[in-house]
């Protein structure tokens, strides 16, 4: 099984890119909504974050409110967030990938992960896709995606953006770098070329 690590700036369109993947025959995990059942009440990672954060990240239900914290780590305490659930995120994508090469060893097992790359965890995969935008492109994608104005969008993209690496140091550990700036046509070009270039690799 071909193991790939998707990943790229925020808002650049890495979901759309893996649903493309997944249209042509890949398995998909995001590890966002991983890290999300982590959060979960009940769960060691729930209890180490909010025993690191403080309860006044919390609903009044008790389950982690992640706008809140997302606003208090971000971009000044982001590394003790990553300490904290990226070995439990990893740790349940490893297991997911050995399922899928169990059920489908011919496969491609992608992972879309925002912080593959400063988390070190690109060494784990076979190959590293990043997706890549300019800043305008970033600005109207979280927009749109959010319900901010586009004033809100590009001061939320630049404050998240500074816990990232940019998206030129990303393309350089990347195995195939997909620009998203252009049409979805061109997007989708883009895929299709790397999924062929894949092909040969399986089994390997």
């Amino acid at each position: 099984m071909l193991r790939i690590g998707l990943t790229g700036g925020i808002a650049c369109g890495k979901s759309t890119v893996a649903q493309m993947l997944v249209k042509r025959g890949a398995h998909f995990l995001q590890a966002d909504s991983l890290a999300h059942q982590l959060y979960a009440p009940g769960e060691p990672t729930y209890d180490k974050v909010v025993g690191h954060f403080g309860r006044e990240i919390l609903h009044a239900d008790g389950t982690i409110n992640r706008s809140r914290l997302a606003n208090l780590v971000f971009p000044d305490h982001v590394d003790e967030l990553n300490a904290i659930v990226h070995p439990a995120v990893i740790a349940a994508q490893t297991r997911w990938m050995a399922e899928v090469e169990r059920d489908d060893p011919n496969g491609i097992a992608i992972v879309e992960a925002a912080l593959l790359i400063e988390a070190g965890a690109d060494k784990d995969f076979d190959k590293t896709i990043v997706v890549t935008c300019d800043l305008e492109h970033k600005v109207e994608h979280y927009a749109h995606r959010t319900g901010l104005s586009l004033e809100a969008a590009r001061g939320e993209v630049e404050r998240r953006s500074a816990a990232q690496f940019s998206d030129e140091v990303k393309a350089r550990h990347a195995d195939y770098v997909i620009e998203n700036s252009g049409p979805i046509e061109d997007t989708e070009r883009q895929v299709e070329e790397i999924w062929h270039e894949l092909q040969p690799m399986i089994g390997r």
